[in-house]
């Protein structure tokens, strides 16, 4: 099989190091898995993951003068993401909406009343009147001497 990129294949691990693991590849050929393509997960210590030896699947990524990027990660997510076909007893269900989402607290933003659809110009005005408000409460709250920093007493 001709190495070329899109392809999953097995190789050997031939070599470690802190970025990465060397794979020897079908036909003679040496390629890098870089260590943010060993798993799906942050790595520390490439070593919790492969070993020299040990024979792993891996996908070309790209093969740019002669030098072969591998994925590991992609080579398993392609197995793992393989179209399943559904149960032919299955029949497709309607869509149904969710539920609303109820969030904890009283937030301004919340009406708790069902009111008449708005067009964007009423929406946007009462957004502005209420930014308006928060601001000004802000400003009061600076004038008065309380930091928004906190500098351990409360006061600038």
């Amino acid at each position: 099989m001709a190495i070329e990129v899109g392809v999953v294949l097995e190789g050997k691990v031939s070599g470690i190091t802190k970025f990465g693991a060397f794979v020897d590849l079908p036909e003679g050929k040496t390629g890098m898995v870089h260590i943010s393509e060993v798993a799906p997960t942050y790595i520390t210590e490439i070593t919790d993951y492969v070993k020299v030896g040990q024979t792993v699947k891996v996908k070309v990524l790209s093969v740019n003068d002669g030098k072969i990027s591998l994925s590991m990660k992609q080579a398993i997510a392609k197995e793992q993401k393989r179209p399943q076909k559904p149960a032919k007893s299955a029949a497709r269900q309607p869509y149904k909406p969710a539920p609303p989402v109820t969030s904890p607290g009283d937030y301004e933003w919340q009406s708790s009343r069902k009111s008449s659809p708005s067009t964007f110009e009423d929406m946007m005005s009462r957004f502005k009147q209420t930014s308006e408000d928060k601001m000004s409460d802000l400003k009061r709250g600076e004038s008065r001497g309380y930091s928004r920093r906190g500098n351990g007493n409360g006061r600038r």
